[in-house]
This record gives C-alpha cells, sequence and structure tokens, in this order.
C-alpha cells in the first residue's frame, strides 16, 4: 500500500502565543519551538501501522517555509519512507484553499496510491477545512475524525466520532480519512530512527513543479484580527475550617458571583 500524510508543522502547544505587530497573525520570533500538530501525528502513526500490517510506504507530505522541513523530519525518524515539502513565497501567504490545492497537486503526482491520512485540524489554525478541500480537488470519498480504521482489499472500514456514539462507515480507497485523537498512541521516534531520517530523501517542489501559479493558490479569505483570551481573576483562597469555608462559599455565591 501507498499511504500519503499530510503534515502540518505549528507552534508547540506549551507556546505563550503572541499577536504580532499587524493584529492579524501571531508573531513567530516568539515561537521558540515548532513541532508537528498532535492530530497529524496521530495520521502518521496510523499510517505506519498500516504498512507494518500490509506493507507498502509511507510518504509525508507538508507545505510551508523551510522551518516545515523539520516536521518531514519528525515523520521520517518515525518510520515514514520519504517526504515531499511544498515551498514556494506565494504559499506562505495562502489560506486553507490554497494550500489544499497545492497539496492535491503534489499528491496527484505520488499516484498511483491508496490512501491519504490527515489530522483532523491543525492546531495552528484550527480550521478543520484542509481533509475535506483535498477529497474534494482529488475526487475522492472522505471520512473525518476516525478513531478507528480496518484495511482491506481496495476498500476500508472506518469509525468515526459523532454525539453521542460512533458512526462505522465502508468507503473504497483510496480515499481521504482525518485522524482524531484516540485513534492511536503515537510513537517516539527513536535514536536510530532520528538517524536514518538525515539519510531519507526530502522532494522540493515549487509551484511552478506543481503546475500551478500564484494565481492558484492567492487567498480567498484573510484573517482581519487576532486577540488573546481576556485575562482569568485569580483564584480566590477560603481559610478556615469546613465549616467556615463553606458559609464563606455561599455568601461569595450569593452576593458576589450571584448564581444563588
Amino acid at each position: 500500500m501507498k499511504i500519503v500524510v499530510c503534515v502540518k508543522q505549528v507552534p508547540d502547544t506549551e507556546t505563550r502565543v503572541k499577536v504580532g505587530a499587524a493584529g492579524n497573525a501571531i508573531s513567530e520570533a516568539d515561537v521558540a519551538n515548532w513541532i508537528v500538530s498532535p492530530y497529524d501525528e496521530f495520521a502518521i502513526e496510523e499510517a505506519l501501522r498500516i504498512k507494518e500490517a500490509k506493507g507498502g510506504e509511507v510518504v509525508a507530505i507538508t507545505a510551508g517555509p523551510e522551518r516545515a522541513q523539520a516536521a518531514l523530519r519528525t515523520a521520517l525518524a518515525m518510520g515514514a519512507d520519504s517526504a515531499v515539502h511544498l515551498k514556494d513565497p506565494a504559499l506562505e501567504s495562502s489560506d486553507t484553499l490554497g494550500t489544499a490545492r497545492a497539496l492535491a497537486a503534489a499528491i496527484g503526482k505520488l499516484a498511483p496510491f491508496d490512501l491519504v491520512l490527515c489530522g483532523q485540524q491543525g492546531v495552528g489554525g484550527d480550521n478543520s477545512q484542509v481533509p475535506a478541500m483535498l477529497a474534494e480537488l482529488l475526487d475522492l470519498p472522505q471520512v473525518t475524525v476516525a478513531v478507528k480504521i480496518d484495511v482491506g482489499d481496495g476498500r476500508a472500514t472506518v469509525e468515526r466520532e459523532v454525539e453521542g456514539g460512533r458512526e462505522t462507515w465502508d468507503t473504497a480507497l483510496p480515499a481521504v480519512v482525518s485522524a482524531q485523537k484516540g485513534l492511536n498512541e503515537p510513537r517516539y521516534a527513536s535514536l536510530k530512527g532520528i538517524m536514518q531520517a538525515k539519510k531519507k530523501p526530502i522532494q522540493a517542489l515549487d509551484l511552478a513543479a506543481l503546475g500551478l501559479d500564484a494565481a492558484a493558490v492567492a487567498p480567498k479569505t484573510r484573517v482581519v484580527g487576532l486577540e488573546l483570551p481576556p485575562a482569568r481573576p485569580a483564584v480566590r483562597m477560603i481559610e478556615g475550617d469546613p465549616e467556615a469555608q463553606a458559609r464563606e462559599l455561599v455568601r461569595l455565591l450569593h452576593e458576589e458571583a450571584k448564581v444563588i
């Protein structure tokens, strides 16, 4: 089987992000560490498990600036066989549709393939749009928020989370499937894997190599502004014995919070 995994590089989830001077993007200068989006790690892990069970190869692909290559090296260190880096100045100002168009063009060049796996969302923007756009552009069936994937001969059975339960879908392959938390437990890259990743190939492609131009990935949407959530009030500790604490808590809820 040939499995393509879409990977996005995002700020470390522990980063205290700051809004940039323009007010419509984060300040990348304040991001000390960039990582693979956690949902994409589930997609990478699932691809590796399918490969280990069925044989084949795993190709990781990302779109982004030079630093995004580190995300591909992480996927390679986990066990992916090769990687494709879509790098073009026009992509750095693109939106989700432009990104999906570039990814779809690159994935088309990898045909024939059996499965495209993505994280359900990139935690940088939390848009959850690229997987659906990819499926449309590639004219493939899609199943979202997958928590279990069983691959057979030319078909896949996918369980997905819905409110209050799960749905089970049967789909022909190739298909686009987006991964949800609970699909698996991503492995850590071993020292051997990290060393081998340095020798594995990363193919760099610009828009011209994809048969696209800047107009094809020009943003159709723009972020008008970003703002951090309001600061939370400090936690108030109530002193005294349990009975006194209970009386004071009731008084505060009644007189200050006005919820009782």
